[in-house]
């Protein structure tokens, strides 16, 4: 066994520290960062895996120029290919979140679930405190400001406007499956539990495979913290070759697609609540010197690392966002949020069966328009989230890790969705439509308008999107520097600024290349290979977790 990392004097890079305790290390002649090319120009260190850097950086390079250089053809190809994946790869996206779903219960609920990361005598890195901070931050922070509002009352829309059918036969609504017209108590709950199944259990779930399997694969069996090692069980020593080249390229991709997606999610929100506030404007230029200004405070975080920068951020983070949640829970109808969130759990788990089908939907809008998109996003977001997850994670029996990765998170976005979602159907209830008219990124801006403290809300808000976006990138950039150095947790600082500024110039190719459908279609596009990916990695999980030392249960 020899896979302890190159230790030059040219590079502050460390590879991956030994398992504490017992633990299966894997028999590899193979060292981290053994096929990096290393070089130290003007002061400028550089250590990178040479074929995933060259080949990830000059393809994404060539994506942004022709999506600045010929934006409208690049807008007829990025619909083309969102519409493809929607029509023949729906039932493909949602048959794979189930089986990641029932990975992972089967993993909590079976004595693999004893097996430590890092050995049977690691310790956490974190507290859990911190710990939860950072996955929650990292998971999908963007996402639930976003949609927050806007996804609960467009499922209560629909499903109260009911079924319509055009004149080929097919559906013309995006009520999701049979829809509740004319009831209002029906479409709420069916709008809840549509609402909570894209943001429960099955993203989570995604994530905690990934992570899993790159935590054991790393801390337990010796091996970089690289996609490809999760291989390892099916591809032997070729996954050091092109093969593996190849699993570490797609993740590069879909990760840099993923976050990108979010980067200007994140953007056209926080310039619609700047220009709500203050009047500034929303246009294309607001929003590229909000994607430069805050990855140019991304990168000032990147370079402080986990410890100063990401944790630090989450942590401020963690607070802003649970003050906002206790504003509005306390100033809107608090009884119906309290018992909303029961009512809405109880709704997802009746509706779940239904709304996780993959096979002989009629509700294509809903399935497609929806499901498709949540679950290539978080697919694309996998490695760059599972990857953090697993950095951060080190000393975590199985179950406690799932059971955190996926149950608590899970439950923390079934409130956020209840509170803002039944407050924001609530107002429209009573005749307020000012959230339900208003266009998406708006919506958060117009409930909190609704409310006392409308201006300080509001800004808070705006502060969250925006922090929320930093700890994004930055956390995706120190995931993508430890693809493309070739496992090494420490890769020179020149190479995550690299990367970090790579990630605002694809949202801002993507946003004038397209806008949301653009960023939509995106996601979609990176996900589908990878899901692949996943899927064999459950089978390599359970592998490599059978061959761990398991504890002896304590009487």
């Amino acid at each position: 066994m020899d896979n302890k990392p190159d230790n030059s004097a040219d590079t502050e890079s460390l590879g991956v520290p030994a398992p504490d305790g017992a633990a299966n290390l894997i028999d590899t002649d193979y060292q981290i960062g053994q096929d990096n090319y290393r070089a130290k120009h003007m002061g400028i260190t550089i250590d990178i895996h040479g074929a995933v850097f060259i080949f990830s950086s000059i393809v994404v390079m060539a994506f942004v120029f022709l999506s600045l250089a010929l934006p409208e053809q690049s807008t007829n190809l990025f619909e083309a290919g969102k519409n493809w994946i929607n029509t023949h790869m729906t039932w493909f996206f949602m048959f794979s979140a189930n089986i990641f779903v029932l990975v992972c219960l089967g993993l909590i609920l079976s004595p693999l679930g004893r097996i430590r990361i890092g050995g049977a005598d690691a310790k956490p890195d974190f507290s859990r405190p911190s710990w939860f901070a950072m996955l929650f931050a990292a998971g999908m922070g963007i996402g639930l400001v976003f949609y927050g509002v806007s996804e609960p009352l467009s499922h209560y829309g629909s499903s109260l406007g009911g079924v319509s059918v055009g004149d080929d036969g097919l559906r013309t609504d995006w009520a999701p499956l049979g829809g509740a017209e004319g009831d209002q108590k029906a479409a709420l709950d069916l709008g809840m539990a549509a609402t909570i199944y894209h943001w429960g259990l099955h993203p989570w779930a995604i994530y905690a495979i990934v992570a899993l399997s790159l935590s054991i694969f790393s801390f337990n069996k010796g091996l970089p913290l690289t996609i490809r090692s999760i291989f390892y069980p099916i591809l032997g020593e070729r996954v050091w070759g092109w093969p593996g080249h190849v699993i570490d390229i797609l993740a590069v991709f879909a990760t840099l697609f993923g976050l990108a997606t979010s980067l200007g999610i994140g953007a056209q929100q926080a310039a619609s609540g700047l220009d709500h506030l203050f009047g500034i404007g929303d246009g294309d230029i607001t929003l590229v010197l909000l994607i430069t200004g805050i990855s140019a405070i991304a990168i000032i975080s990147i370079v402080a690392g986990v410890e100063k920068g990401v944790k630090r951020l989450s942590e401020i983070n963690m607070l802003l966002a649970f003050a906002l949640l206790l504003f509005v829970v306390f100033v809107g109808p608090t009884m119906l949020i309290a018992t909303g969130f029961f009512n809405n759990l109880a709704s997802y788990v009746t509706e779940l069966p239904a709304l996780a089908n993959p096979f002989n939907r009629d509700d294509a809008n809903f399935s497609q328009g929806w499901t498709t998109f949540y679950w290539a996003w978080w697919i694309s977001w996998s490695p760059f989230v599972g990857m953090f997850i697993a950095r951060v994670s080190r000393g975590r029996s199985v179950r406690e890790f799932l059971v955190s990765v996926l149950l608590i998170p899970s439950v923390v976005s079934v409130f956020w969705m209840t509170a803002f979602g039944t407050t924001a159907i609530h107002q429209l209830q009573q005749g307020f439509e000012g959230a339900a008219n208003a266009d998406l990124p708006l919506k958060l801006f117009m409930m909190l308008e609704h409310l006392p403290l409308s201006e300080i809300t509001s800004f808070i808000g705006i502060v969250l999107v925006i922090v929320f976006f930093v700890t994004s990138s930055d956390s995706g950039s120190l995931v993508i520097d430890t693809i493309t150095a070739g496992g090494k947790l420490d890769a020179p600082k020149p190479q995550r600024i690299f990367w970090g500024a790579t990630e605002g110039a694809i949202a801002i190719a993507l946003l004038l290349g397209g806008g949301l459908g653009a960023l939509q279609a995106a996601a979609i596009s990176a996900g589908l290979p990878f899901t692949a990916v996943l899927l064999v990695g459950c089978y390599a999980i359970i592998r490599g977790l059978m061959s761990e030392p398991r504890p002896v249960a304590k009487s």
